[in-house]
């Protein structure tokens, strides 16, 4: 097993990875074009995404995502999943060295 310091450098080395990243999730909601009478009206033409997230105050946000940049956020929001999961590997590793040099 390898000393903590050096996973833990290996580790930041890792956050590199992800250079953009999002949290929230992705939803698909019906478009209307509000138009009197459209076909839409009745049912909907075209599917329209959204991006919903928590601000840092716990406040939830929805922004419109063009079709062209679903791939991109969702890429983002994977991103950001294997960021999570690195943090908490980080922040465990970060204990054992603070464990290693109390002791010391």
């Amino acid at each position: 097993m390898r000393d903590p310091k050096e996973k833990q450098t290996a580790l930041m080395k890792k956050l590199a990875q992800w250079p953009e990243f999002l949290r929230g999730s992705v939803a698909s909601v019906c478009a209307r074009c509000n138009r009197a009478r459209c076909i839409c009206e009745k049912q909907s033409s075209r599917l329209a995404y959204r991006l919903t997230y928590k601000d840092h105050d716990q406040q939830t946000h929805i922004v419109y995502v063009p079709v062209d940049q679903l791939p991109r956020i969702r890429k983002m929001i994977s991103n950001y999943s294997g960021l999570r999961r690195l943090i908490e590997e980080l922040i465990a590793i970060n204990i054992e060295v603070f464990k290693k040099e109390s002791r010391s």
